[in-house]
């Protein structure tokens, strides 16, 4: 499981930051999926491995502009490029108006299926052949989401031995056990594949979190998940001095939550743009580093543009670069 920041600024882009967007795939850039899409999320697309055609679905975490303001754009890219795939948009309905406004307003078109889906509805669940997903609610201005993606489908491992006992030698009947399908053998057996095979290990989960100023309500969802994403807006100080109105967390709050929730990785995004120094002394990147580390002891990292990050199937996080993994903060 791969994932990729395409942006990890809060509210206005900076120089180095774009606007919240994740992609997220089960193996790589094919196919692949997208958590938020700011403003500007399709120029991010064109410096990374991800194309519009590949795309299987979009999930929003709520209506405010920079998680959003990207769609028209991107949607109407993927048209003019002669995308004919069916698309669904996991969103708040408020979405779909925006989007429907948009291109009645400018004179454009899509060429293919969207297909909108109430993050909203309860009871919401999500899934294809790689990932079952759904919704927390979270705490913030406006109703808002997390999306929780649970990897489906795992490899099986044949039970040999039991296939052997049972007279069921090596051959084509042991590939479609293994796939997972039932199968029925010439002397009139029907073969169970839940009955000769296991699945060794348990599935990976991811958590994406969208705005959001009590971790808490994270909890239950947190049990057996590897990963969470999460805001880390401001640091402790300047989140006392802005006040709760903008409704966000700090680095702070989200790491006693991650280390409460005895989570094993944390990355955290979705900065405030007076983060951007890296002089000591002025607000800087750092700062918020600091003060996640003084209260977590998992692996912590903090989310740049363009980082993608593989989940293995042991469980263990990395960052990938150029050369290879690298570590964490």
């Amino acid at each position: 499981m791969e994932f990729t920041f395409l942006g990890s600024s809060a509210g206005t882009p900076t120089r180095s930051r774009n606007v919240t967007a994740l992609a997220l795939g089960p193996r790589g850039p094919k196919p692949w999926y997208l958590v938020d899409c700011g403003e500007a999320t399709q120029h991010q697309l064109l410096r990374s491995r991800y194309s519009v055609m590949q795309l299987k679905a979009i999930f929003i975490t709520h209506i405010h502009g920079d998680h959003i303001f990207g769609l028209p754009g991107l949607l109407t890219s993927a048209s003019m490029l002669g995308r004919e795939e069916p698309l669904d948009l996991i969103a708040p309905p408020q979405v779909g108006r925006f989007i429907q406004a948009a291109i009645e307003n400018s004179d454009s078109s899509l060429s293919f299926s969207l297909n909108l889906i109430n993050s909203e509805a309860e009871g919401f669940q999500w899934q294809d052949e790689y990932f079952s997903v759904t919704a927390v609610p979270l705490s913030h201005r406006v109703p808002c989401r997390a999306f929780v993606f649970t990897e489906r489908n795992l490899e099986r491992q044949l039970q040999q031995d039991k296939l052997r006992a049972d007279g069921i030698e090596a051959g084509p009947e042991w590939g479609e056990l293994q796939k997972g399908k039932d199968v029925r053998l010439p002397d009139g057996r029907l073969l169970a594949a839940d009955d000769y095979t296991c699945i060794p290990r348990e599935p990976r989960k991811l958590i994406v979190a969208g705005d959001n100023d009590t971790p808490e309500l994270l909890a239950q969802a947190c049990q057996g998940a590897q990963v969470l994403v999460h805001e880390a807006t401001y640091t402790q100080d300047v989140a006392d001095r802005v006040g709760p109105w903008p409704q966000h967390s700090s680095a702070e709050q989200v790491a006693r939550f991650a280390r409460q929730a005895q989570l094993p990785n944390l990355v955290l995004t979705h900065f405030s743009s007076r983060y951007q120094s890296e002089t000591e002394g002025t607000p800087n990147i750092n700062q918020l580093a600091a003060e996640a580390l003084r209260h977590y002891k998992g692996q912590l990292f903090l989310a740049r543009d363009f980082d993608t990050y593989r989940l293995e199937k042991d469980f263990t996080l990395h960052r990938l670069d150029n050369n290879g993994l690298t570590g964490p903060v």
